[in-house]
């Protein structure tokens, strides 16, 4: 037993698993199975871990003439949600003018920069390029540290009215492209 007691200490629970089976079939004794049984399901829920997950945003501009800004964005800090939520408990009365603004914000984050969409000649096919470069970087450094892209979602804001509208709107000239990558690991 006095290996039993070690194996304990150290807190090997692989090699005390294996050590109770290598004594059952020893001493041909089913009196250890109970232990063998605790010790597989002790390890099994530490193999389970917490799923932790990380978003990264991409933003392309899609402005004419290269005139826009396009970034790839990672928060540093974390954010506890239930701090910035309030309960309806009439489907009228808010309670989110109590909520500032500034308690949302982070002031860490990393910032990449991407290239426009767009030059001053149209379409940029070199810079979606280079991009795709930069975003391949960051999903395989991702990718290293453990993490594995769970899900993507997209939206696109583009010109919100052309010059020759019939309905009078004006072209503001702006636009980008969203894109969301979702990561999760198990830690």
């Amino acid at each position: 037993m006095s290996s039993f007691v070690i194996l304990v200490e150290k807190n090997y629970t692989t090699t005390l698993f294996t050590s109770i089976l290598f004594m059952m079939k020893k001493t041909r004794s089913l009196f250890l199975l109970p232990f063998a049984m605790l010790i597989a399901s002790l390890q099994w829920g530490y193999a389970q871990g917490v799923t932790e997950y990380k978003v990264v945003t991409v933003v392309e501009s899609i402005v004419p003439g290269g005139l826009g800004r396009s970034r790839m964005i990672e928060n540093q800090e974390d954010r506890n949600v239930n701090d910035l939520t309030t309960d309806r408990t009439d489907g009228k009365k808010s309670d989110q003018g109590k909520v500032k603004r500034k308690d949302a914000k982070i002031d860490k984050f990393k910032e990449a920069k991407l290239l426009n969409f767009y030059s001053a000649v149209g379409i940029n096919f070199q810079n979606i390029a280079s991009n795709d470069a930069l975003i391949t970087s960051k999903l395989n450094q991702l990718a290293s540290e453990g993490w594995e892209l769970a899900f993507v979602t997209s939206g696109v804001e583009s010109d919100s009215g052309t010059p020759a509208d019939d309905k009078g709107g004006q072209s503001d000239g702006k636009g980008i492209f969203v894109t969301r990558l979702i990561f999760k690991r198990t830690r």
